[in-house]
């Protein structure tokens, strides 16, 4: 394992935690937890270490089998990306209090374009090690469409369950806002991954 893939999956892990605790502060009203906001430094320095022993153990498996190593690198990707998503959702619904209707499609669209923003990037250079310009001709093209495909995916998804099924078991509106995201994120995640692979950044 390179010493730079410890280090991006450091890296990753940091920002996993910054968005991870951004999310809780908000569902943690719905869910009534007590969070000990005084514990929150260790949050930052867990997944980081977690990240980068995850990615050590997978190493040992690509010796045989490359593209698990490749899908790990994804789907650490996957995991920032998703609480990129979730943490810009919920300081959208925070700052607002809205957590359901168009305010809520709006929301999340806005939160998913920026997890797939943060995504190109970090695939791009990291997990398919891409060479060329940032914006390399043809291929940011080719991530649009991708991405726009994942994008009615993960919003249509998300904006049925919020807005249509609705709240369930009595969980709040903030909570279920939460809900709908995840289920929208596995959803989407096997299209974004070929997608990925085989049209955006194919060798």
């Amino acid at each position: 394992m390179k010493k730079t893939d410890i280090i991006i999956s450091a890296i990753i892990g940091f920002f996993i935690g910054v968005f991870f605790l951004i999310s809780i502060r908000v569902i943690e009203i719905d869910l009534k937890l007590e969070w000990e906001k005084q514990w929150d430094w260790l949050l930052l320095i867990f997944f980081p270490i977690l990240c980068s022993l995850g990615m050590a153990f997978v190493s040992f498996l690509k010796q045989k089998f490359l593209i698990i190593y490749q899908i790990a690198k994804f789907c650490l990707v996957g995991a920032l990306n998703t609480f990129v998503d979730f943490g810009i959702l919920n300081l959208l619904i925070s700052a607002t209090g809205i957590a359901t209707g168009f305010n809520y499609s709006f929301f999340k669209a806005i939160s998913f374009i920026a997890a797939a923003t943060n995504s190109y990037f970090w695939n791009k250079h990291w997990t398919f090690e891409k060479k060329g310009s940032v914006f390399a001709s043809g291929e940011f093209i080719k991530f649009f469409l991708v991405t726009f495909v994942g994008f009615i995916i993960n919003v249509g998804i998300a904006s049925f369950i919020v807005n249509v099924i609705g709240p369930q078991y009595g969980i709040g509106e903030k909570l279920w806002a939460n809900v709908g995201a995840f289920a929208s994120v596995f959803a989407a995640f096997m299209w974004n991954f070929i997608g990925s692979k085989y049209i955006v950044f194919k060798s």
